[in-house]
């Protein structure tokens, strides 16, 4: 009989005897790698905390104490026990379940989260709140090694253990954030001190334990399994000793006997604690634990041999971008790139194994990534950052402060920009044109497909200043290509179709689908014109301007929130330049936090796919060309109809 089925919420789990927490642990990870096997999603991480999870919903009295898992993605397990399980095959699928933890989902998730880094503040938030108001339940902030070179977490740490309330912190290292882990924080939680000085002293004293009579090889013994206890506890400790909290650990995060009894005890400790746990990313999934990066976030596979359940038709806009880039970085030894453990997902592995030491992960870190690439840049490197649209929200301040003040030439390639499907409202791409356009200095571009991307990267290494360039998540168009890049005039777009009654001025991945919808209301008889704008800024106002003066509608297109955007852009130009005769209209996400689902479904339900623009423009100009044909044929017939004569 199931385990798992019997488990409507953690108050079923304590029903259950500890002795059978492995099979039900077993459970566990075969209906989560069922699930993610069909839908995809983020699979190594989840399967590595599963003990960890029970553990604490069995000691716990959720919903009423408090799990905050940082970053989130590693919650399934905690999903599955919290009364969700029938719902589980709904995984990031429209309408379905998120991927992370969701408060309006269920009162046991408690934090929304989707970025690394966040948990350690905003559990030590309602471990205060609960000292606020009186209360005495437990807070308890589930925390991965990967996080611990995000600068917030350390922040959340010091102020933690410098106020000495009670608060548990659980260190699960596994070794890995993303991409390998990197760093001396990392490094620190992996070895012992190997500095000059203590090199000397282990000798010296080797030497002084072997003259010791009869015993000298025994206490030599003794020593280097001291040794191996420094470096396995002892020193990662001092680390957060030093910040205020009681360490303890590390312990076997995958073995009961040690996980059950160390929690209960950590949770009856007064004051702030860190309990180190070792876990294995994969455990369980054989193809997992020998691949975790590719595990880490996946799509659907073949569960019987992890292989992905269907091969892409056409290389991906980041790939195009990375092939531009090291194409480039041959012509320019200056050319260096920077990630922020997003070395696999930004596609920058072909760049690291041609140029190893122009290459640098910093980490989960990347405000250090901006302000590092601008220090690079004064001393004449070309650096190029390359993360997420929505990891470069994180370092704002930097891109404004550190590089765009001092007018730095640093490139951002802006990767998964617009909507990124199954990951939903923490990571679409929705923001960058807003946050970026009205930074000064900077340069703000976007290809309608993967030519001129190649163009906008040629473009972005020769330009002397902050200069972006944003492509989206997915397979590219199948476009031919030119032979070589070439640079493109900052601040130029390009007119694709002429037209005398709508003009549709698009960007980045809308544009094609504008030409779409302007062909087929042309065949209508709507005399329809198409602008790439190529560029969010500097705008083309000349062509912008001159286009719109020839019609009566004008309609601007993004992948992208419409308040501050590309299309807010366009209408300021044509407020400059005194077009105020034309009716205009915006196309682009709402005023809200879109939800997860696949692309093509969330373009369709936002109107940004060719059909969704081609009614939103027939809708918006109404009776327009049965009018214009009604005014052609009274000109043709010598006169003019009612209300139209000079004059009136």
């Amino acid at each position: 009989m199931s385990i798992l089925k019997t488990i409507h919420s953690p108050a079923d789990l304590k029903r259950i005897s500890p002795d059978k927490f492995p099979a039900l642990c077993q459970e566990i990870r075969e209906q989560i790698i069922g699930a993610v096997s069909n839908v995809g999603g983020h699979l190594a991480s989840n399967l590595g905390v599963v003990e960890l999870t029970v553990a604490l919903q069995y000691l716990l009295d959720t919903p009423t104490d408090k799990i905050i898992w940082d970053t989130s993605n590693q919650s399934y397990t905690h999903k599955l026990l919290t009364g969700r399980r029938e719902q589980f095959h709904t995984l990031r699928q429209y309408g379905g379940l998120s991927g992370f933890c969701k408060r309006e989902e269920s009162a046991y998730d408690t934090f929304n989260a989707g970025h690394a880094g966040t948990g350690v503040s905003a559990a030590f938030g309602m471990a205060e709140a609960r000292d606020q108001l009186k209360q005495r339940h437990k807070v308890v902030c589930v925390v991965g090694d990967g996080a611990m070179t995000a600068g917030m977490t350390l922040e959340g740490l010091h102020h933690a253990g410098g106020l000495g309330k009670d608060f548990l912190v659980i260190l699960n290292d596994n070794q890995m954030s993303i991409s390998k882990n990197v760093g001396a924080i990392s490094a620190y939680l992996s070895r012992t001190i190997t500095g000059e000085f203590y090199g000397k002293m282990r000798e010296e004293t080797g030497q002084l334990l072997g003259k010791i009579p009869h015993i000298g090889s025994d206490m030599q013994k003794l020593a280097r399994r001291a040794e191996e206890l420094a470096k396995g506890a002892i020193l990662p400790g001092l680390l957060f000793e030093e910040l205020g909290f009681q360490y303890s650990g590390p312990i076997d995060g995958h073995n009961f006997e040690h996980l059950l009894p160390t929690i209960e005890n950590v949770l009856k400790m007064k004051g702030p604690v860190l309990l180190h746990v070792i876990t294995k990313k994969g455990l369980g999934y054989e193809p997992a634990m020998k691949n975790p990066v590719w595990f880490h976030a996946c799509p659907p596979f073949v569960r019987s041999t992890g292989a992905p359940a269907k091969k892409a038709a056409r290389p991906s806009y980041t790939s195009f971008a990375m092939d531009a880039l090291v194409k480039l970085a041959r012509e320019d030894k200056r050319v260096v790139a920077i990630t922020a453990a997003m070395c696999e997902g930004t596609g920058l592995t072909s760049f690291e194994k041609e140029f190893p030491d122009r290459l640098y992960d910093v980490g989960i870190a990347e405000q250090h990534a901006v302000t590092f690439a601008a220090g690079l840049a004064t001393q004449g490197l070309k650096p190029v950052v390359v993360m997420y649209a929505t990891f470069l929200q994180r370092a704002y301040d930097q891109v404004v402060h550190d590089v765009a003040t001092q007018n730095l030439p640093v490139v951002f390639c802006i990767d998964r920009g617009g909507l990124v499907a199954e990951d939903g409202t923490t990571h679409h791409g929705a923001f960058d044109y807003a946050y970026l356009r009205h930074v000064p200095n900077m340069v703000v571009m976007a290809p309608k497909d993967e030519n001129e991307l190649q163009h906008m990267m040629k473009t972005c290494l020769e330009f002397n200043g902050p200069i972006s360039v944003r492509y989206p998540r997915g397979v590219s168009l199948g476009v031919k290509m030119d032979p070589a890049p070439q640079a493109l005039p900052i601040g130029k777009g390009e007119l694709l179709k002429e037209g005398t009654d709508v003009a549709i001025i698009a960007i980045g991945v809308s544009v094609w689908q504008a030409v779409e919808a302007a062909e087929r209301l042309s065949k209508e008889g709507v005399s329809t014109a198409v602008v790439n704008g190529r560029f969010v800024k500097p705008l083309d106002h000349e062509l912008i301007v001159d286009v719109a003066k020839q019609v009566r509608y004008v309609v601007t297109v993004e992948e992208g929130c419409k308040i501050g955007g590309f299309g807010s852009a366009v209408l300021e130009a044509l407020s400059e330049a005194g077009v105020t005769d034309v009716k205009t209209k915006v196309l682009g996400l709402p005023d809200w936090y879109i939800e997860q689902g696949p692309q093509d479904l969330l373009r369709e339900r936002y109107g940004l796919t060719s059909e969704g623009i081609y009614q939103s423009v027939k809708e918006f100009i109404g009776n327009a060309p049965a009018e214009k044909a009604e005014f052609m044929s009274a000109m043709q017939g010598g006169h003019l109809p009612h209300g139209d004569e000079q004059g009136s």
